[in-house]
């Protein structure tokens, strides 16, 4: 799995193996996918020297709004026709055990756990068939919304775009059977989310074709899918976690401050 560290002032990406507990490190741009291709130096580092980032720089994240079937059941509402989208800015992703910051506004906070896709290149106009070919892969993700704000409709709105309001990692799952993963979201330990991608709406091909649709995607951009039922508030000094099937588990906490 392709992760995104530090080590000594230094950013790289790297390749993570955790049964031997370590990290090859990566040169080059990991979304070439003709020149100047990424390749493993031979050098490796042990974990325990490397502090993780998000695993991306996205020049945006676009999220999308209801899109769980038992996420609309729990809600009481119809499932859209069309899929809902918004968009945060660059500021907003936090690596693993970086900070969601609360500012203190809005009064309350809203978390949504759920699957994350990065951008492999560049996306415009794509079909859902071509879909497979613009993703680099998948990773973990937390968004975090004022609740007060969130539409009666459960759609997005701004109020999720603050900064470190997106945490994504640990890591991206290159390669990813993604029609049926298990997705499990605990806040201090208790589990708030469980539930399966199977219960998209729109799967993630047709989203890529409808966010490529109406805005060029950029490669390390990434597509959050929604989120299954429990989503519910957040309060400082929280710890919320996701685990995605097949990447690992992406945890943070919540502080109160200055993002």
């Amino acid at each position: 799995m392709i992760i995104r560290y530090e080590r000594n002032g230094k950013v790289k990406h790297g390749w993570m193996v955790e049964a031997e507990n370590k990290v090859r490190v990566i040169e080059g741009d990991i979304y070439k996918v003709k020149a100047a291709k990424p390749i493993m130096t031979g050098l490796e580092l042990p974990l325990d020297e490397i502090v993780l980032k998000s695993p991306c720089t996205p020049s945006k994240v676009v999220g999308i709004g209801l899109n769980y079937r038992d996420r609309a059941e729990e809600m009481g509402i119809q499932p859209p026709v069309e899929p809902a989208i918004a968009v945060k800015p660059s500021a907003a992703p936090a690596g693993p055990g970086e900070p969601i910051v609360f500012p203190g506004r809005p009064h309350s906070l809203h978390f949504e756990g759920g699957l994350a896709v990065v951008i492999k290149k560049e996306a415009r106009h794509i079909t859902a068939e071509e879909a497979d070919e613009y993703i680099l892969g998948f990773t973990c993700a937390v968004e975090v919304a004022g609740g007060e704000r969130q539409q009666h409709d459960g759609q997005q709105t701004e109020s999720g775009e603050a900064d470190s309001f997106c945490a994504l990692g640990p890591a991206i799952a290159a390669k990813l059977d993604y029609e049926d993963l298990r997705i499990v979201t605990r806040v201090n330990g208790e589990v708030r989310q469980d539930s399966s991608t199977r219960q998209m709406i729109f799967p993630i091909p047709r989203l890529l074709e409808a966010v490529s649709s109406v805005m060029t995607l950029l490669p390390g951009d990434v597509i959050l899918t929604g989120t299954p039922a429990g989503a519910g508030e957040l309060h400082p000094g929280d710890e919320i976690s996701v685990t995605v099937e097949g990447i690992g588990t992406l945890t943070t906490r919540v502080t109160a401050g200055k993002a």
